[in-house]
This record gives structure tokens, C-alpha cells and sequence, in this order.
């Protein structure tokens, strides 16, 4: 069943307040439509003015996820007859030429989703290695790929890489839903979807199965450790740039509080890690805070060396920004890396100028991402 005409009328102007007085008097506008009040309250406000995007992006993804729960969940109680959901078609793979950079289509029962492919030219039916790319909120593949400067990676050192995009109808800001129980399990939801496009690029190329592995940034680095979590006998590694620990959050106000630096509830339990992790953070993150970083390499408690990044490696500033390096190894021997970057807020380290949320100065997370990966083959 379709949400009411008011209702959608409500979310309509609820996101306009989101531009032009911010999401303080959006949310509240959310609140007001949820609980039933005439829309037309809310057209009693200023004239749209565009407004640059800011910090609360991610957070407004949140809000508007919140508000289709719950409108649904008001559908359900409805008497009306609920149309079953449609089973996505069936779909051929069509094979990549070496050099370019495809679009496909992957669906399964939890749903359909893009992504975008790029098979190197030195492709020649040997086994590469397979990196998964996962981006950040209101970013898409090709945004991603051109500020992570994964294709050009690709070439110089021979992987394959595979971008999946969000959907906009599952997350209005485009935002991996790394925070809602239904996409934080195994076979369930995104994760499902994800693990599925890995497998299918697995199936159609000559893949070294020792060596997938899963990265993001934001959203994207929250989901990378969800997989990793979720899936370990199908990722070797992982990266998370500016990102979150799974199970930090359960919902909306939980992914709040931790974007923010704020202690869980409960504090999620986090086993023995089973692969290594690479995490990169800003200290100067004002979007995710940086203590997420410590949450995420927090079961690596078994030694810890600590160094600075020595200017004469490929990570070296260029602009100045530094950066302080933890070696860490957990009781099972599994290793992690943990970056600060001094002075860098939410954005990819080292990026191209070419693709949002990059921060060209400093250590060059690509790099050191890829040097990490490489070191690290699946072993089991």
C-alpha cells in the first residue's frame, strides 16, 4: 500500500526545510508528518535557497530510512490487500572488455543493485586479485572510482575492481544501510546483495580466491566491516576509511549517537578478529568521529606498536599532513593498521580533486591500502 498524498506532501516539504533552515526544523517536520498533522503546516517557511551540502547529509539519510520504516510499518496495519513484492527478472551477464569500465546488474531476493566493473587491460585470463569498492553516502561508482583513483591502481598493478551502488530508492542520500539490522547479517539485505556481486564478477573472471577484499569510505567503510565480519571466508582483508565498527548501531538514533563520538548503549560485543583491517580517520572528522576508528580496531589488543609516518614511504605529505601509524595484532595473530591523519576531516586521503570527499594532502590511503591488501592473502 502507497503512502497517503499528504504524507508524501509532508516528506516533500520536510526535505526542502532540510536546505533552507537545516535539519533541526527538518526533522521536527518529519516528526510532525509521522504523527498524522496536516501537511500543510509545514508550508508556512522561507523560500527555497540552494545550500551547499554539509555534515548533515549522512544524518538526513538516517531521518528520511526512519521515516519509510515507520510509514510502512503504519501501512501493515492497514486492511487493505498488500500486493506480494515482484521478483526481479532474470539477467545475463555481459562480459567486460579488458580497458573499460561496465555497468551490471546483480538481484537476488533481497533485491536489485548496480555496479559498476573495471577488468585491466593486462587482463589475460590469469588469476588477479579482486577488490570490492564501496561508496560513501550521496557518492555513486563512478564519483568513487574517479576519487580513489582505484582504475588507474588497476592497471599499474593488476587487480580487478568492482564498484556496487546504492540504490536511491533504498537510502535517500544513497547511503549504505550499515545501521539497520535487516543489512548487518549474513544473507540478508545489502550485505547479501554484496556478497552476491563478488561472487558473480568470481564466476565470470579468473579471480585468486585468496585475495578479494572489501573497502569503503563512511557508509561505504561501515558496510566494508560488516561484510568482512559477515563474510570472512570470502574476503581476505578489509579497509575502512572515516567509518564505523559493525554492530556500533541498531538504528536511527543509535548511528546518531556514534556518528557523534557518543558510548553506545551496549556496548557491542566484538569477537576475535578473523581478518586483518586497515582504518583511516581524520582527527579533525567532524561527521564520524575519529573514536569510531578506535572502536574498530579495538579487538586488536595484543600488542600495539606506535610510529610516525616516515617521510621518505609512499604515504609521505605532500601539503604537510601528517600522520600517526598503530601496528596492531590481535591474540590470534591477526593484524590491523590504524591511521590518524592530522588535520584531515571526512574525506579520502590522498584522493584525486576528480571525485567528492577527497583530501589530496597527506598520507595516500590508496597507496597504503593496496600495500596492506597485497601483504595480506587469505590463508585459510
Amino acid at each position: 500500500m502507497k503512502m497517503n498524498e499528504d504524507f508524501l506532501r509532508s516528506m516533500k516539504d520536510a526535505f526542502d526545510l532540510l536546505h533552507t533552515k537545516g535539519p533541526t526544523e527538518a526533522t521536527a517536520a518529519v516528526q510532525r508528518a509521522l504523527a498524522g498533522v496536516n501537511a500543510e503546516a509545514v508550508h508556512a517557511r522561507t523560500p527555497h535557497t540552494p545550500r551547499a551540502p554539509s555534515n548533515w547529509t549522512q544524518a538526513w539519510s538516517r531521518v528520511q530510512a526512519e521515516a519509510e520504516a515507520q510509514a510502512q510499518a503504519y501501512a501493515q496495519t492497514q486492511t487493505h490487500a498488500r500486493p506480494k513484492p515482484r521478483t526481479p527478472a532474470p539477467h545475463t551477464f555481459d562480459a567486460a572488455t579488458p580497458g573499460a569500465f561496465s555497468t551490471h546488474t546483480f538481484s537476488n531476493s533481497a533485491g536489485q543493485r548496480q555496479y559498476k566493473l573495471y577488468v585491466p587491460a593486462v587482463y589475460n585470463n590469469e588469476p588477479l586479485p579482486l577488490i570490492v569498492m564501496l561508496h560513501g553516502c550521496t557518492q555513486n561508482a563512478d564519483d568513487f572510482a574517479a576519487g580513489t583513483r582505484m582504475n588507474e591502481m588497476a592497471e599499474r598493478h593488476g587487480f580487478i575492481v568492482v564498484y556496487p551502488n546504492q540504490s536511491q530508492a533504498a537510502n535517500h542520500s544513497k547511503c549504505w544501510n550499515w545501521f539497520k539490522p535487516g543489512d548487518q547479517q549474513r544473507g540478508l539485505g545489502e550485505p547479501s546483495m554484496i556478497a552476491g556481486i563478488t561472487r558473480e564478477v568470481m564466476t565470470h573472471y579468473r579471480v585468486d580466491a585468496a585475495r578479494v577484499y572489501v573497502a569503503g569510505l563512511s557508509a561505504g567503510g561501515a558496510m566494508a566491516d560488516v561484510m568482512l565480519n559477515t563474510s570472512p571466508e570470502l574476503y581476505a582483508a578489509a579497509c575502512v576509511h572515516s567509518g564505523l565498527a559493525h554492530g556500533c548501531a541498531k538504528d536511527l538514533p543509535s548511528a546518531l549517537a556514534a556518528m557523534k563520538g557518543g558510548k553506545p548503549q551496549r556496548k557491542p560485543a566484538r569477537a576475535a578478529p578473523q581478518r586483518p583491517l586497515i582504518v583511516f580517520h581524520g582527527d579533525a572528522d567532524t561527521t564520524v568521529h575519529p573514536s569510531n576508528a578506535t572502536g574498530l580496531v579495538a579487538s586488536f589488543d595484543a600488542g600495539t606498536t606506535t610510529v610516525s609516518a616516515p617521510a621518505t614511504a609512499a604515504h609521505a605529505s605532500r601539503n604537510g599532513r601528517g600522520a600517526t601509524l598503530q601496528r596492531r595484532v590481535a591474540a590470534n595473530g591477526v593484524e590491523a593498521e590504524y591511521w590518524l591523519i592530522h588535520g584531515a576531516g571526512h574525506a579520502w586521503a590522498g584522493g584525486s580533486q576528480r571525485g567528492s570527499y577527497t583530501d589530496p594532502a597527506g598520507p595516500d590511503a590508496t597507496e597504503e591500502m593496496l600495500r596492506f591488501f597485497l601483504a595480506h592473502p587469505r590463508m585459510d
